[in-house]
């Protein structure tokens, strides 16, 4: 920026940025989230303009947020970093700030907004685009700018978060765990089993795969190990499972002319208005567990499932490295099932475990501790030695447990 000309459009473009504040803060909207995102894209679109036309730069940007801060001290949200989130805000969605341009009468005495250089779509998307971005914070839309580049992913985001009212951290976990790519992907017959509606909107609250990422797997775990440590961890898996499911039980007791069956665990969602069954499995999809889960969707849908209940779903959780198995598994039953794969967190990356000292190291580090140690500190350790030395016998004995059955 250079010439007595710029510095006077500077100063000009400053002065209408300090009435745009003040008009906004006179009518008492910064408590109103839309008005607020609406201040932040004139800001940035000006931004955005400027650095087109003039070639405005970083230090452009950091000398207009220390003169904004200076009129207004009292106002959070002008620093220079910000303000670039402003300009992102703008650019990412030229058509928000649209709606805020003054109406011009048609002869017919209708309105429309007043010309815009940049190409807009119909009022009426406008306006859905606007309340759908107003609905959730400025640092939700930070977050996004920040971690989600495509425009249709981004929507996908804020859309989940208006229904479920996620905050920013939930968000944020969410597209950490890539739901957009996950969501509605489970392999299913619903389209076959269920009318139309109710297909679509079961096949979209389903998953592939689900992040059980608050759980460690271990070499020696089993089915029953992964379904009590997800009733342990009971909030996170229903956040992980989606809006609408309300926990019934684990091992659910069916009886069936006289002999039992237990479900691994039975949910009801609210949304589907059904009972929705989920099957454990360690390891790779088998065909015949489709006929036991038929069975189970078979026996709650008689002796559980209401008058007013849709059909009960079938979820299997299990490995699904074959699609065509598992479409052809499906095809012919007449239950809406499901498969879909979930992840477990690996309880420490192979490089870092390679690193780890073992059971009989950690051991002898101890015993060399406690013989030069104090004797205040000396029972502290001898109980750390005796807590490792029953975790490795309890792990062998797990093992050679699983071996036993196996065999």
């Amino acid at each position: 920026m250079s010439g007595k000309s710029s510095i006077k459009e500077y100063r000009s473009i400053v002065a209408e940025l300090k009435e745009k504040i003040r008009s906004a803060r006179s009518q008492a909207v910064f408590t109103v989230n839309r008005q607020l995102l609406t201040l932040y894209w004139e800001i940035g679109h000006t931004i955005s303009q400027q650095e087109k036309s003039e070639g405005w730069g970083a230090k452009v940007v950091e000398t207009l947020s220390k003169d904004l801060s200076t009129e207004f001290p009292d106002l959070k949200g002008l620093s220079s970093r910000n303000l670039r989130y402003m300009r992102d805000f703008a650019v990412a969605y030229p058509q928000f700030g649209i709606l805020q341009a003054p109406l011009a009468k048609l002869p017919d005495g209708t309105t429309k907004p007043a010309q815009s250089p940049i190409l807009q779509p119909s009022v009426a998307k406008l306006s859905d685009i606007q309340s759908i971005l107003g609905q959730i914070s400025w640092y939700h839309h930070i977050t996004l700018l920040e971690k989600v580049k495509s425009p249709d992913e981004r929507l996908f985001y804020i859309r989940k978060t208006i229904e479920n009212g996620w905050s920013r951290n939930v968000m944020l976990h969410h597209i950490g765990n890539n739901l957009y790519k996950r969501q509605g992907k489970a392999l299913t017959n619903f389209e076959t089993t269920l009318p139309q509606h109710q297909s679509i909107l079961a096949k979209e609250t389903l998953k592939n795969p689900y992040i059980f990422d608050f759980l460690s797997i271990s070499e020696e775990m089993q089915e029953r190990d992964v379904e009590q440590s997800l009733i342990r961890h009971i909030r996170k898996f229903l956040l992980e499972l989606g809006k609408g499911f309300a926990y019934v039980g684990n091992q659910y007791n069916l009886n069936v002319d006289g002999d039992d069956y237990f479900l691994d665990l039975l949910f009801y969602n609210y949304h589907l208005h059904c009972f929705v069954i989920f099957e454990l499995k360690i390891g790779d999809f088998k065909p015949e567990y489709a006929g036991k889960l038929n069975f189970y969707v078979n026996t709650v849908n008689e002796q559980i499932k209401g008058k007013s209940d849709n059909p009960t779903i079938g979820v299997l959780l299990c490995k699904t490295p074959n699609d065509t198995v598992i479409r052809f598994t499906l095809r012919g039953i007449s239950t809406p099932l499901g498969v879909a794969d979930y992840k477990l967190a690996q309880s420490l990356p192979q490089k870092l475990k390679s690193q780890m000292p073992t059971v009989k190291e950690l051991e002898e580090a101890l015993e060399g501790e406690l013989k030069k140690s104090p004797s205040d500190v000396s029972p502290a350790l001898s109980q750390m030695k005796d807590a490792i030395k029953k975790k490795a016998q309890s792990r062998a004995a797990k093992k050679g447990k699983g071996k036993n059955n196996n065999g």
